[in-house]
């Protein structure tokens, strides 16, 4: 699974027609700055400003200020950009309209072993957690598609009435269509609210999970996955993540800090196997995983190989035996 920051998120739920708040990312003031010189709602509008990076617990970090006006706001991105969280650098914030409302409500769409579940409870934010048992679920088989008929009876059992049961049921419905069509795994809005002005529900929040494996198939994902394991991505990490993007099949490397030995086997149960044997004698693994999986044309292979190449020159491997293991794809 490959995750997405909020900012991507959001747009990909636009594009498949659910309504999200006005929002930029943006790296500096200075880019804030001007976005405000050119957008009203920014001028406008009370702000929310995040720290636009894979961190949990952001506002009991203080990583996240509501209210703002955009003089605050541009205060705030001053204070959030450069500091420093675990081996993490806020680089980025995104900052949003601020949404007025009084309720709040859930939905979510995940993959499971058996096709897919639409998850929907008429209470959202914190509440969930804490009565998940109201959270109602509709279970499709793989390759089924939801009748409008299924997603109602969902959003009534949920609880739902009157004008928000339709609106509910419209709103599940795009999220499954943006879930399928851009290849996620999973697809969450919460909360989802009733915006005060105008009685339409809003995504205020996005988390998505997509199948970065299919990335060859979507041209407009411009946008980075987040860094996994509470770090940025490393230099080589980068680069072979830059392939793997334009391949069917996949290659994938996992560097670990401080580590003296790289390891380039072909195939998950060699991984273990010679992992095993390094740390037995000693060693520290410096990659953790090189996969090659699929067809791929000689000049990306070659690609992968530099960089891998290079990476095993610079780590010195305590076993005599461990030797570069080649897959039966290579040129």
């Amino acid at each position: 699974m490959a995750k997405v920051l909020e900012g991507p998120g959001m747009g990909l739920m636009k594009k498949w027609g659910l309504t999200v708040p006005n929002y930029v990312v943006v790296t500096s003031v200075d880019e804030l700055a001007k976005l405000g010189q050119a957008n009203e709602w920014l001028k406008k509008s009370k702000l929310v400003v995040k720290a636009h990076e894979a961190l949990g617990s952001r506002f009991k970090l203080g990583l996240v200020k509501v209210d703002l006006d955009l003089k605050g706001a541009e205060a705030a991105t001053k204070e959030m950009i450069g500091r420093h969280v675990g081996s993490i650098t806020v680089s980025q914030v995104i900052v949003s309209e601020m949404i007025p409302h009084k309720e709040e409500y859930y939905c979510a769409v995940k993959s499971t072993r058996t096709g897919t579940d639409i998850l929907v409870a008429n209470c959202g934010g914190i509440e969930v957690e804490s009565n998940w048992e109201r959270v109602i679920r509709l279970a499709l088989e793989v390759g089924q598609q939801p009748s409008a008929d299924a997603l109602e009876r969902l959003a009534k059992d949920a609880g739902f009435t009157g004008s928000l049961l339709k609106k509910m049921t419209d709103f599940a419905g795009k999220m499954f269509i943006c879930f399928d069509s851009e290849d996620a795994q999973y697809l969450e809005v919460n909360p989802v609210v009733l915006r005060e002005q105008d009685s339409e529900l809003i995504a205020l929040d996005a988390v998505t999970l997509l199948d970065g494996d299919a990335k060859f198939r979507h041209p407009d994902w411009n946008f980075a996955f987040a860094a996994e394991f509470g770090r940025a991505y490393s230099k080589h990490e980068a680069e072979v993540m830059a392939v793997d993007s334009k391949i069917k099949g996949s290659v994938k490397f996992i560097e670990i800090p401080g580590g003296d030995t790289a390891m380039l086997p072909a195939g998950g149960g060699a991984s273990i196997y010679y992992s095993d044997a390094v740390v037995a004698r000693g060693g520290k693994l410096a990659v953790a995983r090189v996969r090659r999986k699929g067809s791929m044309r000689c000049a990306r292979s070659r690609t992968k190989g530099s960089t891998s190449t290079s990476l095993t020159a610079t780590h010195r491997s305590p076993i005599s035996s461990i030797r570069r293991f080649k897959s039966s794809n290579e040129c």
